[in-house]
């Protein structure tokens, strides 16, 4: 019998568990049916889950609102799905802003709009219309949630009345694209390593090899004698004359002639 106790303690903390971990936004449409855009926003908030947020609005001197929004979650357990709780403090009463059950969100490039709906009536407003809590998350890459605050409550028409609040997340912000293209990555990576290259071999031949002077540059002899090897490639292909061509035929000139002996014409002189 003592041993029953905490197996059912222990069931009833994993029920509890399961429950509370399967709490979340539900978009309009049966399971698997849902917006694809929507279940792609909720995603992408998916950092915010589970955090809590509060307001107070003084209406009056004697109007007084308290306000707690909860990401995806049940502000209070007591109150099945309620997403956005109002409490008025003058008469000690709390109402249903907005249930989780019943979600529908919207973005746009540098904003998105989360709305709850189905909750409590109104009593003498908007066609006794069950309330709804708008909230806009706007960008701003330098938090994850700041500066929640009401905006407005709209309760002065007969239908569509609303509650809009407003709170700033770098989540509803576009991604950074890179401006940089695969070209410019590879150079920028290039001249990285050979930059690691030159600073790494120029310490290890100064301060473990002893080198001094031009020695310290790593594997000298190695881009000494590729330099002599590309250099002799450039003047190979490039040079502007061909060598060891034969030279093109001349007409014989004096000035081509040699010197001769004068010994060549003495048989034509006089004795």
């Amino acid at each position: 019998m003592f041993l029953a106790y905490p197996c059912l303690h222990a069931v009833l903390l994993a029920i509890i568990t399961t429950v509370i971990a399967e709490q979340k936004c539900d978009p309009v449409g049966k399971e698997g049916n849902e917006s694809p855009k929507e279940l792609a926003l909720l995603k992408r908030l998916e950092q915010l889950k589970g955090l809590s947020f509060n307001i107070t609005d003084n209406v009056g001197e004697n109007e007084q609102y308290v306000y707690t929004f909860r990401m995806c979650q049940e502000v209070f357990s007591n109150m099945s799905n309620s997403g956005l709780v109002q409490f008025n403090k003058q008469m000690n009463k709390w109402t249903v802003v907005g249930r989780i059950n019943e979600t529908h969100i919207v973005g746009g490039s540098k904003w998105i709009i989360l709305t709850y709906k189905g909750g409590d009536s109104y009593n003498n407003h908007c066609g006794n219309e069950k309330r709804k809590a708008i909230i806009m998350i706007t960008c701003n890459r330098n938090t994850l949630s700041s500066g929640f605050t009401i905006v407005t409550e709209e309760r002065e028409k007969e239908e569509d009345c609303s509650y809009v609040f407003e709170f700033e997340s770098k989540l509803a912000c576009p991604l950074e694209e890179s401006h940089l293209s695969i070209g410019s990555i590879l150079l920028i990576t290039f001249a990285s390593l050979v930059a690691v290259y030159i600073i790494g071999g120029f310490l290890y031949q100064r301060l473990v090899v002893g080198a001094k002077g031009m020695e310290q540059f790593p594997h000298l002899v190695f881009w000494q004698d590729l330099g002599n090897l590309v250099a002799d490639g450039c003047d190979f292909l490039c040079r502007s004359r061909p060598q060891n061509v034969p030279a093109a035929y001349r007409g014989v000139g004096d000035d081509q002639l040699g010197e001769e002996s004068e010994e060549r014409d003495d048989h034509l002189l006089p004795m």
